[in-house]
């Protein structure tokens, strides 16, 4: 099942940089607008490694990704990045309030996420080792490679999820109540604690906790589609076993057989308290004569559709009782924001039936199923093709954004959705289905440069 592997992890020297003007949110989760405040806030922010500004001068010998190589070496010989002198894993805790739980007391719900970063060995899906979720974009997948074969270079984990009832790996890592090497406070006020975790014993109960497991991955598809591909290019290079067994260190701990064999993970029990999924919203922009109300009039051979709201606005108030009605109905239901008005929609089991037939019941029980298959692809004339390309479809957090770009008339209609329950994504991927892309929305984001696992 899973092997795991502690690593000498390239760190920013703390004494050099502030930690918290360096470090970034995963390079998908990253605006213009966030991009521009990251490469203003450090010289050596990461973002110039992760997600670099593209040029008009850029040459096949002089781009973004040479670039990100040229720069990350430079930051090793400065030694603003500096090589561990010992394998370690690393505790990682995150305390957040989970957005939209603001009580009227001013309160939120607050809650931690823990979990360990390790290096995690690469599976193809075929191996039921490792489980995907959800579709992927291929563009991403081609910029994630190019990248990586650039800097040879992990400076962003993927978030892994595995099941223990039993806690042990957590129990190893953050029984001792020791105080954490690293403290940092993000953008969303997110708390981030990381523990360097360097006795062989305890590396070695948390590997052995974790032998057994299967992993199924929350956030980081298309970081973990490349890096197998890369893997097996690169097994096929060096004349090797892409599952050869891992070589022993002088210590007894582990290590992969081949550094393309694994990756940068952070691992997190999904038995265990404090994990979040929130919806991601549908924005749909650029249709050509759309109209609101001849959308809800053809909705309405599908699904009940109850006129809800004027047109909406974006302000928090406007926001906050939208989401509250879409949250008040039980079972599948979403929400359609056009300018001619907001409009609540039930599905009709009787009516959608048809346009479900071939997926599975699971599948059909999703909401976010129903909203592609059915109204973006049967009411709006979107094909499969197209939804997963990205044309003419924006994927939001925040409901108040997309409504604001209806509003503003950038957007034709936003459809508001309720997020898919932990139960319903692992009922989904042990069953080796996936679910429409950007299903899930995992909060708070695993930051990007508290470690970093280099192939050279």
């Amino acid at each position: 099942m899973a092997r795991l592997y502690p690593f000498r992890a390239l760190r920013y020297d703390t004494a050099r940089v502030d930690m918290a003007e360096v470090v970034t949110q995963p390079y998908d989760k990253i605006t213009p607008a966030m991009q521009d405040a990251y490469y203003a806030a450090s010289p050596y922010n990461l973002i110039r490694v992760i997600l670099g500004r593209h040029l008009p001068t850029d040459t096949e010998a002089d781009n973004v990704y040479t670039r990100a190589a040229a720069t990350l070496q430079e930051w090793r010989s400065e030694g603003i990045l500096k090589e561990e002198p010992e394998p370690a894993l690393y505790g990682y805790a995150q305390t957040y309030t989970v957005p939209g739980s603001t009580a009227e007391d001013g309160t939120g719900t607050i809650r931690e996420r823990r979990g360990f970063i390790a290096l995690g060995q690469l599976h193809d899906y075929a191996d039921r080792v490792v489980y995907r979720h959800e579709q992927t974009f291929p563009k991403h997948k081609s910029d994630r490679l190019a990248l990586f074969k650039a800097t040879r270079a992990y400076c962003e984990q993927i978030y892994m999820l595995y099941s223990d009832p039993t806690f042990t790996a957590e129990q190893a890592i953050f029984e001792s109540g020791a105080a954490p090497d690293l403290e940092i406070t993000d953008e969303y006020g997110v708390l981030h604690r990381v523990w360097k975790l360097t006795e062989p014993a305890l590396i070695t109960r948390v590997l052995e906790a974790m032998a057994d497991k299967w992993l199924l991955i929350a956030d980081g598809h298309h970081r973990y589609e490349t890096s197998t591909a890369y893997m097996q290019e690169r097994a096929s290079q060096l004349g090797v076993d892409p599952n050869a067994p891992p070589s022993i260190t002088a210590t007894g701990l582990p290590q992969p057989a081949f550094p393309e064999q694994a990756m940068m993970m952070t691992f997190v029990n999904m038995d265990a308290p404090g994990i979040t999924i929130l919806p991601t919203h549908r924005v749909a922009y650029g249709l050509t004569g759309f109209s609101g109300r001849e959308f809800a009039s053809r909705a309405a051979e599908y699904f009940t559709v109850t006129e809800i709201a004027p047109k909406p606005s974006g302000h928090d108030s406007d926001t906050v009782a939208l989401l509250r009605r879409l949250e008040q109905h039980p079972g599948v239901a979403f929400i359609a924001a056009t300018g001619d008005g907001c409009f609540l929609l039930v599905p009709r089991s009787a009516e959608i039936a048809p346009l479900l037939s071939g997926l599975s019941e699971r599948q059909q029980q999703l909401d976010v199923t129903q909203l592609h298959k059915v109204v973006l692809e049967k009411i709006l004339g979107m094909s499969e093709e197209t939804v997963r390309a990205g044309s003419h479809i924006r994927y939001l957090r925040e409901a108040s954004e997309a409504l604001t770009q209806v509003g503003s008339g950038e957007a034709d209609v936003a459809f508001l959705i309720k997020p898919v329950t932990l139960e319903q994504m692992k009922d989904i991927s042990l069953n080796l289905e996936v679910m429409p892309q950007k299903s899930t929305d995992f909060y708070p984001k695993l930051l990007s440069g508290l470690a970093m696992y280099t192939l050279d």
